[in-house]
């Protein structure tokens, strides 16, 4: 990536913005540090729903990605705004519903390309689960995934501003 283009900026969404975007956030932005990417690539995440604003990520996925070796806790939800969608070249949705949200927000002249975020990943799913209502497990789950997609994510955005 050269260093002279204009920076390319990634958005995150699900649901809330406290469990899996701000994972993705935190995960692909540690990618981007490790490739010392951060003047090539921008990160942040964003919720479709308005409740959690200014909360930090759930406690339990906070948790979970710091074991594997994340920082979550300078991340604070906020809401999609029509604004993302001039400011970023890629919003990620965690799910179809997400997506379908995205979608009927996006403006006409609006310049984000807009997709889920599994199209980047080599797992079998299409969707990041949403872990708030279940187990530990759920949580383990998505870093998993998250993982996968922010590597896939990171290849590509490598492959296509190569040169």
């Amino acid at each position: 990536m050269s260093v002279k283009q204009k920076p390319v900026k990634v958005l995150f969404v699900c649901l809330g913005n406290i469990c899996r975007s701000p994972t993705a956030h935190g995960v692909f932005q540690g990618l981007v540090e490790q490739a010392s990417l951060t003047t090539c690539i921008t990160v942040d995440s964003a919720g479709t729903g308005d409740w959690h604003i200014g909360h930090p990520p759930d406690r339990r996925m906070t948790t979970s990605a710091k074991e594997r070796g994340y920082n979550l806790s300078s991340l604070r939800a906020r809401q999609v705004s029509v604004a993302d969608f001039y400011e970023f070249d890629l919003i990620l949705a965690m799910d179809n519903s997400n997506l379908s949200d995205l979608l009927a927000m996006q403006p006409s002249d609006g310049k984000a390309s807009l997709a889920l975020f599994l199209d980047y990943a080599d797992a079998a799913v299409e969707e990041v689960p949403d872990p708030y209502y279940g187990g530990p497990e759920g949580f383990e789950d998505v870093l998993d995934l998250v993982e996968d997609g922010s590597r896939g994510l990171l290849a590509a955005l490598q492959s296509t501003t190569a040169g």
